[in-house]
């Protein structure tokens, strides 16, 4: 579904990710891990367009789109949430949704925020920004479920949440892919998204320095292996 191959990239003279393989099957879920600063955040823009790899070759669904724009990858079917919410904080809830369903009717998006997120319903006038961080993080995931994506890039979920609202969030996710749709996931909490993946990637100073099934690694050696700090 989404492959980048040989793929190095970052910002002006910086190289951030070196010589990276990464691929993601039709509706498979995978865990992107690694301590802070390896490049993970990286990986996921470069997978949606806003970094162009300065070498290497990235294809969607059979169509090559190295040095595509970051419109065409979502037209294509990426929906890349970012860290850090990923919302229009100054805009009403219902503005943030009709932005998020493009040419789709913002009743669609109305009608699968009151099914998926019933938080939000009585929210709709209330400006984005106001919200509280997992009322935003649902408002963010909303948009994976008007734009009709086939692959969704996920940057820390969970970061700044309550146990119970990172369920919730978990719970949203997990809806996606019962729909078929493949999603990626950068995440702090090893052992919650390990349960949730299939595949885990793990990156450390812009390597790929782990890629196997999840269910063949220890989340105990994770730590010890690759996760400690630069």
């Amino acid at each position: 579904m989404l492959t980048l191959q040989n793929v190095t990239a970052g910002y002006g003279p910086t190289t951030v990710l070196r010589n990276v393989d990464f691929s993601v099957g039709d509706g498979e879920v995978v865990a992107l891990l690694g301590p802070n600063g390896a490049g993970k955040t990286t990986l996921m823009k470069t997978a949606a367009g806003f970094v162009r790899p300065r070498s290497g070759q990235i294809e969607f669904d059979g169509t090559p789109m190295t040095g595509a724009q970051p419109h065409r990858y979502s037209r294509s079917g990426v929906c890349h949430l970012p860290e850090g919410r990923g919302i229009f904080p100054s805009l009403s809830v219902l503005d943030n949704l009709r932005i998020q369903c493009g040419r789709r009717p913002a009743k669609d998006a109305i009608d699968s925020v009151a099914e998926y997120f019933p938080e939000l319903s009585s929210r709709m006038k209330q400006t984005a920004g106001s919200l509280s961080g997992g009322e935003q993080q649902m408002l963010a995931l909303a948009r994976a479920y008007v734009t009709s994506p086939k692959v969704v890039l996920v940057d820390e979920p969970s970061l700044g949440l309550a146990p119970l609202v990172i369920e919730r969030i978990y719970e949203a996710l997990g809806r996606l892919v019962e729909r078929g749709i493949s999603v990626v996931i950068v995440e702090q909490y090893v052992q919650r998204v390990l349960a949730m993946a299939k595949t885990v990637y793990i990156l450390r100073r812009g390597e790929v320095v782990h890629h196997g099934a999840s269910m063949d690694i220890d989340p105990g050696q994770i730590y010890e292996r690759y996760l400690g700090t630069d």
